[in-house]
């Protein structure tokens, strides 16, 4: 399905307040598109239950339709009708909800979400977000929505209402603006339907999972081998997250015009030259790259740079996130 092929809409901002939040539970209960933050990113949301909502979310976003979305939930009681958790899922849940983590479950009896978003597995993935717009939407509206990045597919996830507004203005229902996120990065999915698999690198470090856990998470032999296969979770495809420049990692110079997403102290050759640097974070914090990681890609991808040089970054706590995204969005496309 192409990201062009779309209807247009008139797509309204409101601010992320008491009459905000009903006009968007309005809009997911007519089958409508309202973006809204959560701690991770922006996400783009309908209701859970509505194939028909959902297939114009794929259509907005030009997104696979065999890439599995999220359904988001007020807690964990609404979690357990949709999914059947087991010991170590409860365990995760008690530990890490509300917050950015997602779980991939067998569905439940009767699980109400609609297997357009599950693209036909047997499985459901699920998460009850922290954020208080999130929240509050979810509880105005009552029941499960789906919501991957607001953003085309492919593109650098939404960390601002305005980056969500520069993709999907007339494509979509409502914005809420409900001003940047604070985490900046994704849900860490963790796959719960045999031997708990860390799926995707995100927002609660896999150190702290482990912790819970008492072991090291399984992970799959090479999570990339699904780009070409259907996805186990949403954020498997290989290239994902990309920006129109060309993306070099590890860089250890720079090359005459092109852009610097830097971490630390900017000491590569050719730096002075450059055409824009970004510093994810002067001092080196892994937290604070995090929250302008998709921001700062736009940003240097907009200087209309060719190729952005990415200086090393440790791959320890959410530098294992921060690598992940920025290896798809280097992969070849």
């Amino acid at each position: 399905m192409s990201a062009t092929d779309t209807i247009a809409v008139t797509t309204t901002i409101l601010p992320a307040d008491a009459p905000g939040l009903a006009a968007a539970a309005a809009v997911f209960a007519r089958g409508g598109l309202v973006a809204f933050p959560t701690e991770t990113v922006y996400g783009l949301g309908a209701d859970a239950a509505d194939a028909a909502a959902i297939a114009r979310l794929y259509q907005a976003k030009g997104r696979p339709a065999f890439n599995p979305l999220i359904a988001h939930v007020a807690d964990l009681a609404a979690a357990r009708r949709i999914g059947r958790f087991d010991a170590t899922a409860e365990r995760f849940a008690a530990a890490f909800w509300p917050g950015p983590l997602t779980l991939v479950l067998p569905q439940a009896d009767g699980c109400p979400v609609a297997d357009l978003a599950t693209a036909g597995l047997d499985t459901v993935a699920i998460r009850v977000p922290a954020h208080p717009v999130a929240r509050a939407l979810l509880a105005a509206f009552g029941g499960a929505v789906v919501a991957p990045s607001a953003n085309i597919s492919g593109h650098v996830s939404p960390t601002t209402a305005a980056h969500v507004a520069a993709d999907l203005a007339g494509r979509i229902d409502l914005i809420l603006d409900g001003g940047p996120v604070e985490v900046g990065v994704e849900s860490t999915i963790v796959g719960c339907f045999g031997e708990p698999t860390l799926l995707r690198p995100g927002g609660v470090p896999s150190e702290a999972i482990e912790a819970v856990l008492g072991r090291p998470l399984a992970r799959p032999a090479a999570a990339e081998a699904h780009a070409s296969e259907q996805p186990l979770a949403p954020g498997m495809l290989a290239s994902h997250y990309a920006p129109r420049a060309t993306v070099r990692l590890d860089a250890s110079a720079v090359a005459p015009g092109e852009a610097v997403l830097a971490f630390g102290p900017v000491t590569l050759p050719g730096a002075s030259d450059a055409a824009a640097i970004l510093n994810l974070s002067p001092s080196g914090d892994p937290a604070e790259a995090a929250t302008h990681l998709f921001g700062y890609l736009r940003s240097l991808d907009a200087s209309g740079a060719r190729s952005i040089a990415v200086m090393p970054i440790p791959h320890d706590g959410l530098g294992e996130a921060i690598n992940d995204r920025l290896r798809r969005a280097a992969a070849p496309r």
